[in-house]
């Protein structure tokens, strides 16, 4: 990509504005989507908990996550929450990954997995798959991001941010961005609080962030 710096527009066009705190109200989210309108970020990112949202979204798209923050739910139970986020509203599932299976190496099962929340996300909905990369090694990011592929994902996303391993990182997001070749969305997510490591997440090849402090992050942008 160009190493031109990145507008705060430009920043701003790719970025999932989020709220996953648990403690998180009905009129934190308000606030939020406030916040995304006002920056002209590509969307919200909240807990289905918090759908119908009943708001004036504007421009702004509507992402839930599904079987967060573990990905240890069965995917029956994934499917069904994805399809009744997409029925209240979401045009985005950002879905966890079975880190387990990765571990036994049951690739076939996890492509099941990721395939069964597919069939609840339509396109042209878009369907995230968190692997939390810093829990894997290259190899099974590779294969993690080969088997999203094949379940017909959208987008491969770093990490929940919750994971106390850590959340993104560049030499992550590298190895996603070669393994998808452009095919797939690449989600940078977790400890991106500043606009030079957003920056470096987008040189990496990151095509979306998945952020919650977009007000600093833009801030570091040159004055357009």
């Amino acid at each position: 990509m160009s190493s031109a710096p990145l507008s705060a527009t430009e920043l701003a066009g790719m970025i999932d504005h989020t709220l996953l705190t648990p403690e998180a109200t009905h009129n934190d989210v308000a606030k939020l989507v406030a916040d995304a309108k006002k920056y002209g970020t590509w969307s919200v990112c909240v807990s289905p908990s918090m759908l119908p949202l009943n708001l004036d979204m504007g421009d702004v798209h509507l992402a839930v996550v599904c079987g967060f923050p573990s990905g240890k739910h069965t995917s029956a139970v994934k499917a069904a929450e994805a399809r009744e986020a997409i029925a209240a509203g979401a045009e985005e599932v950002d879905m966890v990954i079975n880190l387990g299976l990765i571990k036994e190496g049951r690739w076939e099962d996890v492509t099941a997995d990721i395939a069964a929340v597919k069939q609840a996300v339509p396109d042209p909905k878009i369907l995230k798959v968190i692997i939390e990369s810093a829990v894997l090694t290259d190899d099974e990011i590779v294969q993690a991001c080969q088997a999203a592929e094949k379940a017909g994902a959208d987008f491969v996303k770093t990490s929940t941010g919750f994971h106390p391993r850590g959340g993104a990182s560049v030499e992550a997001v590298k190895v996603m961005a070669d393994t998808v070749g452009g095919r797939l969305g690449v989600k940078a997510s977790g400890g991106i609080r500043d606009y030079q490591t957003a920056c470096a997440m987008v040189e990496a090849g990151a095509t979306r962030l998945g952020v919650s402090s977009t007000a600093k992050i833009l801030a570091g942008a040159p004055t357009e």
